[in-house]
């Protein structure tokens, strides 16, 4: 397939981390410039203030985290709180159904991965582009080894 982006190539939501990152740090902004400006507050309360609101923007930086990274040698998959790598032989199939909040990896494990760096949300068209991009790359890269699991698999 010769319309393949050049790799290494990075999917992630960018109106979605866009708006929780501006969210996030507009957040910090306000609540921090509150507790400056009440006289009545005491510094320990102060202090509070802040912290929660760093805790909201480090709540809303981790949302912001996902994305998947597509190289000559697999594709690594940060979702919230974790990270995987996978070969491009891992990779059975990449499903992007309707509904779904975001895309799946079935893997050669039998288990399926959530890739929470392409998601519907906002910008639903890019999603299906980069879910079909990536499956695509999956189809072309994978090892297709007789007898090898996506041989098992293809019906």
């Amino acid at each position: 397939m010769s319309d393949l982006p050049d790799l290494p190539i990075t999917f992630r939501p960018a109106r979605t981390r866009y708006v929780l990152l501006t969210a996030g740090v507009a957040i910090f902004v306000v609540i921090t410039t509150v507790a400056m400006l009440l006289e009545q507050l005491g510094p320990g309360e102060r202090v509070t203030f802040v912290a929660t609101a760093a805790l909201f923007l480090g709540v809303l930086l981790l949302l912001s985290r996902p994305k998947v990274v597509a190289d000559e040698t697999g594709v690594t998959v940060v979702n919230i709180a974790s990270r995987r790598r996978l070969d491009w032989a891992e990779i059975l199939k990449v499903n992007l159904r309707p509904g779904d909040p975001w895309v799946f990896l079935d893997l050669s494990d039998g288990t399926s991965l959530p890739a929470l760096g392409i998601q519907p949300g906002i910008a639903k068209r890019r999603a299906v582009e980069d879910a079909r991009t990536l499956r695509a790359l999956a189809e072309t890269r994978a090892i297709r080894e007789p007898g090898g699991p996506r041989d098992e698999h293809q019906g």
